[in-house]
């Protein structure tokens, strides 16, 4: 069997899950997500990012989050402001756009966007009622191509968002690997801060399924609920989702987890550059983008799976690797052992 790489989904979840999913599996709880679970899973994420007035949500996953916020926040002439890079612009079938929101992809080197460049869209749309409005600017973090936001900048962004009237929204399908990367200063109560709503990722370090999104703005969280069951997410057995963020953030396992994703990508990552390996972009997170020359490719698939990201030239492209939670040490080091013998 070959070891994968490709995303950190692969495996059910921790083992940890399995196990209050079984202790909890008989208890009667109400439906829909009004349960003792969910409820204490919100608690715990409001005192997480300290901020009580909150309002937590829980989905099965992120395409769902992200499709459930955007057409909840917009009017039917609202439109969104994107990375081209940014998982709605290009990893869900149209989702927004089936929803009658355009969504206005902006080129970046690194996967994030800045404040001038969302000026520049809001610059070229001046012509209304002529053309859709843009009101919601989207983002990730980490990004697709394993980047993170810096305090600094995600305050820029707010700033600007407000000054426009713009609302700012982060997908945090690996948020935990986000901040636990080791040149991150953003916490989540930064977070909730600076963002009008976020979500926090559970598909992706450690979780079964399930997805937590979190609205800050309270003119955003009346009848959200309302958008949740039309969209057809809200779950009768909504105690699955909340068992699930109950287990991951009482004592911090879900940072635990993200952390250990990051700490083996970046034992990857130091033996490509020990082999003078260049990447597409400079990450410290879970995702690393090596650029290899088609021979090194066909080395590596031999034993390993992993997607090829980016066609470079004729010559070479930039593979994707991704470690997860469930990534061992036995893993990494046959990884590494593999690169040192590249050609």
């Amino acid at each position: 069997m070959k070891f994968s790489f490709k995303n950190d989904y692969s495996e059910g979840c921790h083992p940890r899950i399995l196990e209050a999913l079984v202790q909890t599996n008989l208890i009667p709880q109400n439906g829909y997500g009004d349960d003792e679970f969910c409820h204490s899973a919100e608690r715990l994420i409001q005192e997480k990012i300290k901020s009580p007035q909150s309002k937590v949500f829980f989905v099965s996953g992120g395409t769902q989050a992200n499709l459930i916020v955007i057409s909840a926040f917009l009017r039917p002439h609202e439109s969104v402001v994107a990375a081209e890079t940014g998982h709605i612009f290009t990893n869900e079938s149209g989702a927004i756009e089936s929803t009658g929101h355009k969504v206005h992809g902006i080129i970046t080197a690194d996967g994030k966007i800045t404040p001038d460049q969302i000026g520049h869209v809001l610059d070229v749309h001046q012509n209304k009622p002529h053309q859709v409005k843009q009101k919601l600017v989207y983002i990730s973090n980490a990004t697709e191509i394993g980047t993170v936001y810096t305090k600094e900048e995600l305050r820029n962004l707010s700033d600007f968002c407000k000054e426009n009237k713009l609302y700012l929204y982060m997908d945090g399908a690996r948020l935990g690997n986000a901040l636990m990367s080791e040149n991150n200063d953003l916490t989540l109560e930064d977070i909730a801060k600076y963002t009008d709503a976020f979500y926090l990722g559970g598909t992706k370090n450690g979780a079964l399924l399930g997805e937590a999104i979190i609205i800050n703005n309270e003119k955003l969280q009346e009848e959200f609920g309302f958008h949740i069951k039309q969209k057809g997410a809200m779950l009768a057995k909504g105690r699955l989702l909340g068992i699930q963020f109950q287990e991951l953030l009482k004592d911090d396992l879900y940072f635990d987890l993200g952390r250990h994703a990051n700490l083996q990508a970046m034992k990857i990552k130091s033996a490509f550059q020990e082999i003078g390996c260049g990447f597409l972009s400079e990450t410290f997170t879970n995702q690393i983008f090596p650029v290899l020359t088609q021979s090194q490719i066909a080395q590596l698939s031999e034993h390993f799976d992993f997607y090829v990201w980016k066609k470079i030239d004729e010559e070479k492209s930039a593979i994707r690797l991704i470690t997860s939670w469930a990534t061992t040490e036995e893993m990494t080091e046959t990884f590494i052992n593999s690169i040192k013998k590249l050609k």
